[in-house]
């Protein structure tokens, strides 16, 4: 099974609305009511401030189990190919730096002010960990042996945190920003070239070992559903799918009561809990799409979802709010702020959506 799941690129598509303005519109609808910025929904469009968990804080983890989850297929396609292993770890390699590179870019790179740039970054991470993953995927052909370095990874990083930072005030707890030693390492390796300049980031350097986890989730999540409908159905899928998300969930929460649910931290059991909310999600995305045959109404999140990276990128690069401006300030001016706040949201989505399915008619994909 190697053809291109659509279940996959409409929760690709899904998962980067939300960064493409989706969050802020639902958090403006929010505050049309009375009280509406504090209610639960809109709270879920922001990070948590530090322990704890909002939707907003899955969108990262969940872009991460997708590209996991793609390596499967796109491995036995290169193998059927009859392209040598050399080439295929060379082109993992190749990947995972060009994702680095492209992070470095979207921190400004090319203003070469080296001395102040920020190092992490999400699409960074996100090419080191799959990077990682993807090396132990083709090195290790056990699955048993996959599992245990993925939870090995989990354990080693809740172990990193059982030791306080060196220069930990008395009394910090071992999972801030103060005392956690995974933070620690970052301000002693590029203490100038973190989001908050000598304190914290977070995508630095150790959370990049329970990141592969998240990786390792998805490259499972997709072997498995790689495997034959005559052995395994897709209804069937279905319910192993959720099965394993319940267990990761159960699993997740019980291990938050000793090492906190955090983003910043990327903590093992933010791996769990977020893993499990993946592959819930792509399993409700495969049911309605691969297994009911229910496309229709996919087209939307593809167009988004096949040059995700293009629009991370480009919203950076790109002055879509001046776009949105020129086309929808006007309209927007005729409401009342609130009102005409959520015009200028949806004419951002707007805007960017019609720039992402120019891409599309022109079959303009970026691939890394």
């Amino acid at each position: 099974m190697n053809k291109r799941l659509e279940s996959l690129d409409a929760l690709r598509g899904f998962d980067m609305l939300f960064i493409m303005g989706l969050a802020t519109l639902v958090y403006n609808l929010c505050c049309l009511f009375p009280n509406g910025g504090e209610s639960w929904l809109a709270h879920q469009m922001q990070h948590v401030p530090w322990h704890g968990l909002a939707h907003h804080d899955t969108i990262f983890p969940l872009f991460l189990f997708i590209a996991g989850m793609t390596f499967p297929f796109s491995l036995a396609n290169k193998r059927e190919k009859g392209i040598p292993e050399k080439k295929i770890w060379l082109d993992v390699l190749r990947r995972g730096l060009m994702l680095v590179f492209l992070g470095l870019v979207y921190q400004g790179f090319f203003q070469f002010k080296f001395t102040s740039l920020r190092f992490p970054s999400v699409l960074g991470r996100i090419g080191l960990a799959w990077m990682f993953a993807a090396m132990v995927w083709l090195a290790v052909r056990k699955t048993s042996w996959r599992i245990a370095i993925a939870a090995a990874c989990l354990i080693g990083y809740w172990v990193l945190h059982m030791f306080p930072a060196p220069d930990a005030p008395a009394g910090a707890d071992l999972f801030s920003k103060e005392g956690a030693l995974s933070i620690w390492i970052d301000r002693m390796v590029m203490p100038g070239h973190l989001l908050q300049k000598g304190v914290y980031d977070p995508e630095g350097i150790a959370g990049t070992v329970p990141a592969i986890a998240t990786a390792l989730l998805g490259m499972f999540t997709g072997a498995f559903v790689r495997l034959p409908e005559e052995r395994v159905s897709g209804g069937r899928k279905v319910l192993w799918m959720l099965g394993a998300a319940v267990v990761l969930l159960a699993a997740g929460l019980l291990w938050s009561t000793v090492f906190p649910i955090n983003k910043a931290l990327w903590s093992s059991s933010f791996v769990l809990v977020v893993g499990a909310y993946s592959v819930a999600m792509f399993a409700l995305f495969y049911w309605l799409i691969d297994v009911k045959g229910w496309r229709k109404w996919t087209t939307f999140f593809k167009v988004v979802g096949m040059n995700s990276i293009t629009i991370y990128l480009a919203q950076r690069i790109i002055n879509f709010g001046g776009i949105r401006d020129f086309f929808f300030g006007g309209l927007a001016g005729l409401f009342p702020e609130k009102v005409g706040n959520i015009v200028l949201d949806l004419g951002y989505i707007a805007i960017c959506w019609l720039f992402l399915y120019f891409l599309y008619k022109k079959k303009v994909f970026l691939k890394v």
